[in-house]
């Protein structure tokens, strides 16, 4: 699974992930810090990410 934090949540999370999370990022390292949601929610499913956030309000996007 490809896990994308949210910029809330430290890119130093990377390090400490298990093999089977290898390939998640984080906002910042993809150039998507101060992005809107709604392209943090694009870029996500484009590129099979699911989003890990702090903020409640990133759930309420519908992507089509």
């Amino acid at each position: 699974m490809k896990l994308l934090f949210d910029q809330n949540i430290s890119f130093r999370i990377l390090k400490l992930l298990p093999e089977n999370f290898s390939k998640s990022n984080q906002v910042r390292i993809v150039g998507l810090e101060g992005k809107k949601d709604i392209e943090i929610w694009q870029y996500a499913k484009k590129n099979n990410y699911a989003i890990v956030s702090f903020d409640a309000d990133i759930a309420c996007l519908e992507i089509e």
